[in-house]
């Protein structure tokens, strides 16, 4: 799958880049541009969230909205933040074998069920280039509803599901970590997956805000200990779709 093969791809460029800074003694990574909302979308973004929340909690933001709350270039002290690729956030779902383990193998591509009704991805890697830590992060607006059943769904999973495969590729190792204390509730757990040959230790966080969920994972090629999602990174995103949601 063209989107397994484009995470790797990145994990195995941020090991390849380092070596040769070892070799050669540094270099600079060149910044993507990162498109950013008009402040009148946002301003009609806020209104719609506000005529839309009812008793059930809070409205699903809107796609703008999202836009506006995910971490943008300069947002994190440290860290280089640009657009996810279309390509890593696939629109459906692909099953998982077995079935139980199915809410985990939609995390690794930001999916759900239920789907999410707009979504908006990042990639951040740190300006350090002897890491080797690669960050994805995904905001995914629902009702609330279903942001809660999403939550339940991936706890259980967490919890019951000792290994799967998806798209041809092979996860073992899941065992759920202490979660943040951030938001309403929160997931966490980590996997190593077997992905084209390369075995990496991945982690992941997923923290529900009202009716929004924001997924992080962290893929660590070198360090297996290193594969974490940071704190500057989670606290940093959390607060801002926090502060957009209101």
């Amino acid at each position: 799958m063209k989107s397994t093969m484009s995470r790797v791809a990145v994990a195995v460029s941020v090991v390849a880049t380092l070596g040769l800074t070892a070799a050669c003694g540094g270099g600079g990574d060149e910044d993507k541009a990162e498109k950013k909302p008009s402040a009148a979308g946002s301003a009609s973004a806020a209104e719609d969230a506000k005529n839309g929340e009812d008793g059930a909690g809070k409205a699903a933001l809107t796609a703008a909205q999202l836009k506006e709350a995910a971490l943008a270039k300069g947002d994190v002290k440290g860290y280089k933040i640009a657009d996810m690729p279309a390509e890593d956030m696939p629109a459906e779902t692909v099953p998982a074998q077995p079935a139980a383990c199915q809410p985990l193998a939609n995390m690794f591509y930001f999916t759900s069920d239920p789907q999410a009704k707009a979504r908006a991805g990042r990639t951040v890697t740190s300006e350090d280039e002897l890491s080797a830590s690669v960050i994805s992060l995904a905001l995914a607006a629902h009702e609330q509803d279903d942001a809660e059943k999403v939550m339940a769904d991936l706890r259980k999973a967490t919890e019951s599901c000792d290994g799967y495969e998806h798209v041809g590729n092979k996860y073992s190792g899941i065992e759920a970590l202490t979660a943040p204390d951030q938001g309403d509730e929160a997931v966490a757990y980590k996997v190593k997956g077997d992905i084209e040959g390369a075995e990496i230790p991945m982690s992941f966080t997923v923290v529900r805000s009202g009716s929004t969920l924001i997924g992080f994972y962290s893929m660590n090629m070198l360090d297996a200990d290193k594969a974490e999602v940071p704190d500057a990174i989670l606290d940093a995103q959390v607060a801002k779709v926090e502060k957009v949601a209101g």
